[in-house]
């Protein structure tokens, strides 16, 4: 009886031991299953605020890939269609005075050069150094439109305004005379006016030829010369003999370009300028 009874209690000692060894496998290798440690903030489920922020983005971001493309496709048709768009029916095609003289000088704002072109062109030997002092300079560049008027007219010439027209001063130039004006030079830092002599244009490339400072021959856009002229208050003159009658001639302003030539002294040149428009064909 003793030794079957210690049988029975290895056995029941045995049984203990497996279920021990059960017992741990479930704590180390069951444990993690049955408790999962939380999840990292990159795996979880993004909230739904959050998706409709990302869909906002997105929808930001198509629609300025389209506004953009549409922009470029609009600004390619405008610069496609810029050529035909810019021709101004009645003048040549091309134009360039190859006869006025270019005096290169960016001092005084370019009034002297400018002035001197002008008068060289109509046969006055002159330079620009000559008309420093008559000009009242240095000193004198706040009354520089004033001035070279004045002088101009103590030469016998008459100086007669254009209208605040690209195609105006273009008419002129097709006509064969040149144009004195004043633009701006500069960037929006810094910009000061300079007078010029608009000698020339093209209209398949859409520019105008200038004399100003030390270029003697300066292509400017169309729209960039308009801009520039218009900045410096549209101020544009012809200096003409009294045989010289401007092209799409205005009688009156004729008339006052010749008071105003008289009033410097000149009484004879006024004379034959009003003269000459009283001969001049009439129009039909």
């Amino acid at each position: 009886m003793d030794s079957l009874t210690a049988k029975r209690l290895r056995a029941i000692d045995q049984w203990s031991c497996m279920s021990n060894l059960f017992a741990l496998y479930r704590v180390f290798y069951c444990g993690p299953r049955l408790y999962p440690r939380p999840r990292a903030p990159y795996d979880q489920r993004p909230s739904p605020q959050m998706i409709k922020r990302v869909k906002k983005l997105r929808l930001r971001s198509n629609l300025k890939k389209s506004l953009l493309a549409a922009a470029c496709i609009l600004g390619l048709a405008a610069c496609a269609g810029h050529p035909t768009s810019s021709k101004i029916q009645g003048l040549p095609e091309r134009v360039e005075l190859n006869g006025v003289p270019a005096f290169r000088g960016d001092t005084y704002l370019g009034g002297p050069a400018a002035l001197a072109s002008m008068l060289s062109q109509q046969g006055i030997v002159i330079t620009p150094g000559l008309l420093d002092k008559p000009l009242r300079l240095p000193g004198g560049e706040a009354d520089l439109e004033r001035n070279m008027q004045a002088l101009a007219r103590e030469y016998g010439m008459l100086v007669y305004p254009l209208d605040a027209k690209l195609t105006a001063l273009l008419a002129q130039v097709a006509a064969g005379y040149p144009v004195m004006l004043r633009i701006t030079e500069g960037s929006t830092l810094w910009a000061e006016p300079r007078y010029a002599v608009l000698v020339g244009f093209n209209q398949q490339n859409s520019t105008v030829v200038l004399r100003v400072a030390r270029d003697r021959r300066r292509a400017v856009a169309f729209s960039d010369f308009a801009s520039a002229w218009k900045s410096a208050g549209q101020w544009a003159v012809l200096v003409q003999r009294p045989s010289q009658l401007p092209a799409n001639l205005d009688a009156e302003r004729w008339q006052q370009a010749a008071n105003a030539t008289a009033q410097a002294g000149q009484e004879q040149a006024a004379a034959q300028a009003l003269k000459v428009m009283a001969e001049r064909p009439k129009q039909p």
